[in-house]
């Protein structure tokens, strides 16, 4: 998924969980100091602040709104953490826990992780009774259909396309507009729903922990309009919702935690502000003062606000740093001159800095040098090197690559970041004019960024945007990085490069047909090699996601399968009669 995101079987994928874990591991002592990669927080699978308490309000400060709070639409990492946590639920999820245990599925609306029959083609789930939305009407199997139909609007861009990858008869299909829906997926009655796919897919269990997989009653949709009051089916309800400046959420009591063995809805309420710079974020939740000792940040810490943040034990203390287990790329343009040339694109390879990245980045505390596509979780826990590029570039090889494509004196072009990226492209910048590429960089505010960047007719030639694996397998990153069959004009997502090579899609079709996991987990990751040799984008770094506490949070810990964001399910206050709000 975006930077946005473990069974035919439990069996079968659990050595990929296995690998997962490996990945996202880092060597954490509280009193490092970052070198060697070694994660100076909070000691991993630990819980900062001890266990919450019932009651008070959680603050979360943020510089940006959500990209999408729409269950269709809701394909960025940290959105799909809010939503599915506090909002609605869907069929299975991700356990509530620290450290690799949160890796793995277990039920949500349904009452086991699917059942298979015909080969993996068709997946029968069965849903919990006594589970209702917050006006205490049931949820049915039929809103799970109808929201993954909704997905198909192409009034509704954004969402996870699993459905329109895997569903039989999905060709074409444009939503559930004039009553239109599809054939392949039957509920037979209220509490059963049956999806029957185009080929056999034994992680599909998987891909209903996205939130197309949530669901929405047809008489709740409001088309776009839905992203700003979804209808919740969990522990909480929208109360108000100013775009860009304030959510509120509020307890729905309709809520049965006796159907939810995930969410413990420990808060009164959530309230979200928006739109404050972020090295206040920093200060504000460094300082701890007043309210903001029941707060925390939505974004990750600046890499600017590290120097205040590791010298000083008593905030080091409340610092989490997992990794995102995603990887930081810089995607050309390739169906347009100048990155339509192989040669291009390889001399940006080699031209750039990533050691200047990585520390515009905040330095190896805070991340760590990617040297493939996939994330380490996918290779067995380390990336191979194949190209053997030092990390600070070959200058040198990149003018000669430059030369040998007709470009002697380089060329200019531009790129795209989200506005918090912005130090990130300046040391690509740099790193690229000592080559002769002279790039001007494009701001976008985060919560416009991926609808800019997802345009393909008017977008720059490089945009600067990462992957994570939806769950451990490369078929959840490589095909949606490069495979040219679900390039959108609008509404574009993960193959931001709009690479089309035929060789690699049929390899890819042909890895996906594979019945033995591990077979097909190896052929991933030589595909990997091949298609970096082909240098349709350059992987930079794999990033942790640092975040500061106030003093009064508890129950705080990175959800590995969020990207390290804050599991949303289970954080709250040590004493809420101090927080405010």
């Amino acid at each position: 998924m975006n930077k946005r995101t473990h069974t035919v079987l439990a069996a079968v994928l659990a050595a990929p969980l296995a690998l997962a874990a490996a990945g996202c591991s880092g060597d954490k002592q509280a009193g490092g100091d970052g070198r060697n990669g070694k994660n100076p927080a909070a000691s991993e699978g630990s819980v900062v602040g001890g266990t919450p308490q019932r009651g008070g309000t959680l603050t979360v400060l943020s510089n940006q709104d959500f990209t999408h709070l729409d269950p269709a639409r809701n394909w960025v990492m940290s959105d799909m953490d809010f939503g599915t946590r506090l909002l609605y639920r869907t069929l299975v999820t991700y356990k509530s826990a620290p450290g690799t245990q949160g890796n793995r599925l277990v039920p949500d609306l349904a009452t086991d992780l699917g059942t298979p029959s015909n080969g993996a083609r068709t997946w029968t789930f069965r849903l919990k009774r006594g589970v209702t939305y917050e006006d205490g009407s049931p949820v049915t199997a039929r809103d799970v259909k109808y929201n993954v139909e909704r997905s198909f609007s192409p009034d509704l861009p954004g969402g996870a396309d699993y459905a329109a990858r895997y569903l039989a008869g999905a060709e074409g299909y444009q939503g559930p507009a004039q009553g239109k829906h599809l054939d392949s997926i039957k509920t037979p009655d209220d509490h059963t729903i049956v999806f029957e796919l185009n080929k056999p897919f034994a992680e599909f269990p998987n891909a209903t922990v996205m939130p197309t997989f949530a669901p929405v009653p047809q008489g709740q949709d409001k088309g776009p309009r839905y992203d700003n009051r979804p209808f919740s089916s969990g522990p909480y309800k929208i109360e108000s919702y100013d775009r860009g400046k304030k959510l509120v959420l509020v307890r729905n009591d309709k809520w049965d935690p006796k159907t939810d063995e995930v969410r413990k809805a420990y808060p009164d309420k959530l309230v979200v502000v928006m739109g404050l710079k972020a090295n206040q974020i920093d200060d504000r939740l460094i300082a701890s003062q007043g309210a903001d000792a029941s707060a925390v940040s939505w974004g990750a810490l600046r890499p600017e606000s590290a120097a205040k943040v590791l010298p000083r034990a008593e905030v080091r203390k409340r610092l989490l740093a997992e990794s995102q287990n995603c990887t930081d790329m810089v995607q050309m343009h390739t169906g347009r001159a100048p990155f339509n040339d192989v040669k291009i694109r390889q001399a940006v390879q080699y031209a750039l800095d990533r050691d200047a990245v990585l520390t515009a980045s905040g330095g190896p505390a805070f991340n760590d040098p990617s040297t493939a596509y996939m994330p380490a979780a996918l290779f067995g826990g380390k990336q191979p090197d194949t190209l053997k590029i030092p990390a600070s570039g070959d200058v040198g090889k990149a003018k000669q690559l430059l030369k040998d494509a007709g470009k002697p004196d380089g060329f200019s072009t531009k790129i795209t970041v989200s506005m918090g990226d912005k130090g990130r492209a300046e040391a690509i910048q740099q790193s690229l004019g000592r080559a002769g590429i002279k790039v001007t960089i494009e701001t976008v505010d985060p919560s416009a960024f991926y609808a800019t960047i997802g345009d393909t007719k008017n977008r720059t030639d490089m945009v600067y945007t990462g992957w994570c694996p939806d769950y451990p397998s490369g078929s959840t990153f490589l095909p949606f990085v490069f495979d040219a069959r679900f390039i959108k004009e609008k509404g574009n997502s993960g193959n931001h490069s709009l690479f089309r090579d035929d060789a690699t899609m049929k390899q890819m079709d042909r890895i996906a047909a594979m019945t033995d996991a591990t077979e097909a987990g190896r052929a991933w990751q030589r595909l990997d090699g091949e298609i970096l040799a082909k240098a349709p984008t350059v992987p930079v770094l794999i990033r942790r996601w640092p975040l500061v506490l106030g003093t009064n949070i508890a129950g705080a810990y990175g959800h590995t399968s969020f990207g390290g964001q804050l599991d949303y399910a289970t954080v709250g206050l040590k004493d809420p009669a101090k927080s405010q709000g």
